[in-house]
This record gives C-alpha cells, structure tokens and sequence, in this order.
C-alpha cells in the first residue's frame, strides 16, 4: 500500500534534512495520513480510506460523495 491520500493524492516530497554546520542529506516528508471509516450514505456502508489530516478536515466540509467526484474515485472499490 502507497503512502498516499486516497481522496487528495497527496504523496511524500523531497527535501533536504539541513544539519547545524549546513551538510545536506536528501530526506522525505510524508503527509499525516490517518485510517478512517466514513458512513457513505448513497451506498448505505461504511467506506475505509486513508486520508491525510487536511482531508478529514475537508471531507467535514464538503461530505464523501462531492469529494469522491471531484477524484474521479469510484467508492465500491473500498
């Protein structure tokens, strides 16, 4: 399984991990994903998906079925 929001598709970035005298080393920052379980409503099930913490936030917001729409995801697949 990616490390990547299944709404968002947020993905880890590259970065530099900068010491005190200024060496850099390549490093990654991966976003806060959680496992959640969202009531669909439209299909009447719970759904488990992995989210980053700015799409929980998000979905609160707008609710799974426009979020799902807007990702092109088709929700009987989780």
């Amino acid at each position: 399984m990616s490390r990547k929001c299944d709404l968002t598709g947020k993905k880890a970035n590259n970065a530099f991990a900068v010491s005190h005298s200024h060496r850099r080393n390549k490093r990654l920052q991966y976003p806060n994903l959680q496992s959640k379980r969202v009531w669909w409503p439209e299909g009447n099930r719970w759904v488990k998906l992995r989210l980053s913490t700015k799409a929980i936030k998000t979905l609160e917001k707008k609710g799974i079925h426009a979020m799902a729409k807007e990702a092109g995801i088709n929700l009987n697949k989780y």
